[in-house]
């Protein structure tokens, strides 16, 4: 959540970062913030001042029974005790407006960074590098512009692109989604996670089996080459983990909760992960600090229906590898750039179709300041999937997690920096590696899976 001191020191620009994020009400919320916050220090200042007095008065009964004065004496005793119980109010109003602007941060969301565009929507998303990608003239207005504006893609010349070199490769058969090939090659079985759980939670079989294994030990590898110390954390957390990365209070539902323990399915590794640092001071020779961590994932999905849930494109379970990063504030920035690096890496070796989006305010998280959205090109459906985010949270997580290192200059200790990523997703992945590299001979396998895969075909 936002510090105050953030809040005091710039509320003008914190009221305009909270408007490019589209909260509703900013400015008269930041007012109310302070107006609790001042209703607390005045009620601290008269505890403050009551617990002095008090002090005081009862210091000077002794010796006024020393001078025999009882009846002054017995008064004072009496004038303590009224003190005492106006301590006592004075401190449950204090702790009552402590609650209330701990519950009104709670709903603030994290302020972007200035190089986070204008927008309300994923329209306003900006591609900022392109590929893999077949459409040369679209990569050079990348490579001239810096970025272009989804609703200026040119989405019907990449499709009529994808679907002739891909038509080449299957000897002109009509592309199939991967539903299809799932069936046809036997790799999932929809209607038997139906059977099993419900819509969402499918079951892999054989080579699908076999792919979703392959791609997980191919990500846990580059992220030990890249220096992340892989974690195996649990897959259920507490409130006070929910809480501490942001994820309750849970507005839209989207976490499932074990309600007789008090429990909640991680909707994905970052909340555990990060949360090892959660009330802990660390030395600022350890930073940054890289985890890695393979988990299944866990999404209500509430509302999900239509075409673009169909298949793997929205699960409600999913096997995902996070990386996350603690670091300095002078540092993030640049760790952010190597997450992304790692990413990009990632999806030039797997020789899928990508695109890397710089979100717009209003399509941000809650808790992001700054956010970066990998998608790839699903060729049979022709559209883009997300198969990644990765963001820099600043000192938002970090507040809210009591996640601070003690400075090498000063000693000093000041809050970290928090920072994650998908490297990678598996659902959307599996979709575009097996409608992308589709062939009349069976489903290609790229050369830097094939080790992990033990083959190079799915036939």
């Amino acid at each position: 959540m936002l510090t105050l001191k953030l809040i005091y020191d710039s509320p003008e620009q914190i009221v305009a970062g909270l408007e490019k994020k589209h909260f509703a009400d900013a400015e008269a919320t930041i007012r109310r913030v302070m107006a609790i916050d001042a209703e607390r220090k005045a009620a601290q200042q008269k505890k403050d001042a009551a617990s002095a007095e008090m002090n005081k008065i009862s210091k000077s009964i002794g010796a006024l029974m020393a001078q025999g004065k009882k009846d002054e004496a017995n008064a004072a005793k009496a004038q303590t005790g009224e003190l005492k119980q106006a301590v006592a109010t004075y401190e449950q109003e204090m702790d009552a407006k402590e609650q209330e602007l701990t519950n009104l941060l709670l709903t603030i969301p994290n302020v972007p960074y200035a190089i986070v565009p204008e927008g309300a929507s994923a329209e306003d998303n900006l591609a900022v590098t392109l590929g893999n990608w077949p459409n040369q003239p679209m990569a050079d207005a990348i490579a001239k512009n810096g970025a272009v504006a989804l609703r200026d893609w040119d989405s019907a010349t990449d499709e009529q692109i994808a679907d002739e070199r891909l038509h080449r490769n299957t000897g002109g058969e009509p592309l199939a989604p991967h539903w299809e090939l799932a069936k046809k090659y036997n790799l999932i079985d929809f209607d038997l996670g139906v059977k099993i759980s419900g819509a969402g939670f499918p079951v892999y079989i054989g080579q699908g089996a076999r792919l979703q294994r392959a791609l997980i030990n191919f990500f846990l590898a580059e992220a030990n080459k890249a220096g992340y110390t892989e974690i195996m954390p649990p897959t259920v957390v507490n409130q006070a983990s929910g809480y501490g990365t942001g994820q309750l209070p849970d507005k839209e539902g989207q976490m499932y909760h074990c309600e007789v323990d008090d429990l909640y399915l991680i909707p994905t590794a970052e909340v555990p992960v990060t949360n090892l640092y959660r009330d802990v001071i660390i030395d600022e020779d350890k930073l940054p600090i890289k985890n890695c961590a393979y988990t299944e994932c866990f999404r209500r999905e509430a509302g999900s229906y239509g075409k673009d849930v169909r298949g793997l494109n929205r699960l409600h379970e999913f096997s995902k590898i996070e990386i996350v990063r603690i670091d300095t504030p002078e540092h993030s920035d640049a760790s952010h750039k190597e997450m992304l690096a790692h990413v990009e890496g990632l999806l030039k070796k797997l020789e899928l179709p990508y695109r890397i989006l710089r979100l717009s305010g209003g399509d941000m998280s809650f808790t992001a300041a700054l956010c970066y959205d990998f998608e790839v090109y699903s060729e049979a459906q022709h559209r883009w999937l997300e198969v990644s985010s990765t963001s820099n949270f600043d000192t938002y997580q970090a507040n809210r997690l009591k996640c601070r290192y003690r400075r090498n200059e000063d000693k000093k200790v000041v809050l970290c920096h928090t920072l994650n990523g998908s490297a990678l997703a598996l659902p959307r992945i599996v979709a575009a590696l097996l409608e992308n590299n589709q062939t009349k001979d069976g489903i290609r396998i790229p050369a830097a899976l094939q080790p992990y895969f033990g083959d190079d075909m799915i036939r």
